[in-house]
């Protein structure tokens, strides 16, 4: 299922003793954009480190209760490496946090999840995978810092990034959430990462391979309402693209 990354900021994180915070913001890496991390919010538990959560460990979201169950307990959480507060995360922070829960290596395969397209919970296909096969560079970015970002078409500017969707399922971002309100006639599209032909970070902006003609008459996202398949086929349609399910078929 599709949600936005505001939409889940705030749900209450349910470990399997009991809650432990509040999802804060997203990691997510800058080649497949996918996130990597749960940032959360936990109040005076554990003060003065940074608490991750990786998909691995993200059971279910329940938009009902605004809850994501978290398989993890307390004491594994509280016995994970620490990664303080106002450090960035390191590839050395990531492969003792991995090692210590026993998770594949997201970035040691040609996927977005390593050996595989989906987040996999079989203990017994992670030990197929041989470690650090295909290993790739990347950068974690924040939802929250990348959020604001100045977006621009092939002729010009055209909006801002105003949020994220993601997908619950492969915790891939499907789409940037783009307010036109500044540069076009005032309306939220979509725009997938796939279409970004690069990003400035120094810069803080986002160039975007589409002209600002067809983003002004791509499909409209309305407040409050999340795409639904057909959407997302008009989407797709409206810029001649196949659709990225045609594609993780054809991988899965």
């Amino acid at each position: 299922m599709l949600y936005t990354a505001k939409t889940l900021k705030g749900y209450a994180l349910d470990s399997r003793d009991g809650t432990i915070g509040s999802a804060r913001e997203f990691y997510f890496d800058d080649k497949f954009w996918t996130v990597r991390y749960l940032v959360a919010e936990t109040g005076g538990w554990l003060t003065g480190r940074k608490v991750l959560l990786s998909p691995f460990s993200l059971l279910s979201v329940d938009p009902l209760k605004k809850q994501i169950r978290v398989g993890l307990t307390k004491k594994q959480i509280e016995g994970s490496p620490d990664l303080a507060s106002d450090k960035p995360v390191s590839r050395q922070f990531e492969e003792s946090y991995y090692g210590y829960y026993s998770w594949p290596n997201y970035w040691g395969g040609p996927l977005s999840w390593g050996p595989y397209p989906y987040v996999t919970r079989d203990n017994e296909s992670w030990r197929e995978f041989t470690r650090g096969e295909h290993s790739w560079d990347f950068h974690l970015r924040s939802t929250h810092a990348v959020d604001g970002y100045h977006v621009d078409a092939s002729n010009g500017g055209v909006g801002h990034v105003e949020d994220f969707i993601v997908d619950d399922e492969t915790w891939a971002i499907r789409y940037l959430v783009v307010n036109t309100r500044n540069w076009l006639p005032g309306k939220k599209v979509l725009v997938s990462p796939q279409w970004i032909e690069n990003i400035s970070w120094s810069d803080s902006k986002v160039h975007i391979s589409l002209t600002r003609e067809a983003i002004q008459n791509a499909p409209e996202l309305t407040d409050n309402l999340l795409p639904t398949r057909n959407y997302e086929i008009e989407l797709y349609g409206h810029y001649k693209r196949p659709g990225y399910w045609v594609d993780e078929l054809v991988k899965h």
